[in-house]
């Protein structure tokens, strides 16, 4: 069973340590962007020449098959990095990257961050766990994906975009979501999500805040669903 409340996407700090405030200020080669909600960032097909941070907002990663199907692989918050194919031989961006709700993010060009993570072994450490812990998540989505019922996939799903960390307390998770959104990411159709996450709601797992289109507040009863068998 892989765990449910795992957030790897937020980057770990050492104490004293701040990745932004220390990326901010590592001279040329990196400017703070402001990007509106639904902006495009960059798309798939696009240099992949830097690395991005998320100082605030959330972000959504897609990726187009050649046919034509987009699949969300990831919604990324605060204290994320994203893009960092561009560190290793990428010539063009595998998917895209676009904003979710308005975002605050520092682009760090591609050897400025090389040098930084040469330069401050602290950073370079914070990125390593980030991007290992990163990569577990990825490795617990396919098991998550290959065994569990898309029931279970869309309760883990929604635990993990709450951050859920704090037994008891329910967060507002990405407001507006689509039900589309999380059809894609759990690999199941839109009717599917709909039939569970009135079922959640019904169950007392879930609310909607400020109506069904609102912010959604995710309980700590819905990992009765991801813990059942």
């Amino acid at each position: 069973m892989v765990s449910p409340i795992m957030n790897p996407v937020v980057a770990k700090k050492r104490p004293g340590f701040n990745p932004f405030t220390f990326l901010a200020t590592i001279g040329e080669g990196r400017n703070l962007l402001t990007v509106l909600k639904h902006q495009s960032i960059y798309a798939q097909g696009d240099q992949a020449d830097a690395v991005f941070y998320v100082q605030k907002g959330k972000v959504r990663l897609t990726v187009v098959s050649k046919d034509g199907k987009e699949a969300t692989i990831g919604i990324l918050g605060e204290r994320s990095f994203f893009g960092e194919g561009a560190l290793a031989g990428q010539i063009v961006r595998m998917g895209s990257a676009a904003a979710m709700t308005d975002c605050e993010l520092l682009r760090v060009e591609k050897k400025a961050m090389m040098d930084a993570l040469h330069r401050e072994h602290t950073f370079s450490d914070m990125f390593v766990a980030y991007l290992l812990a990163r990569n577990i998540r990825y490795e617990e989505d396919l098991v998550d994906q290959l065994f569990n019922s898309s029931e279970k996939r869309l309760a883990r799903v929604l635990l993990l975009l709450a951050h859920f960390g704090k037994e008891g307390t329910p967060e507002v998770v990405v407001p507006k979501i689509s039900q589309e959104t999380l059809a894609a990411m759990i690999g199941t159709t839109r009717s599917r999500v709909s039939f569970f996450m009135n079922r959640f709601r019904k169950m007392g797992f879930i609310d909607y805040s400020g109506g069904i289109d609102g912010g959604l507040q995710v309980h700590s009863s819905l990992l009765n669903v991801v813990l059942h068998d």
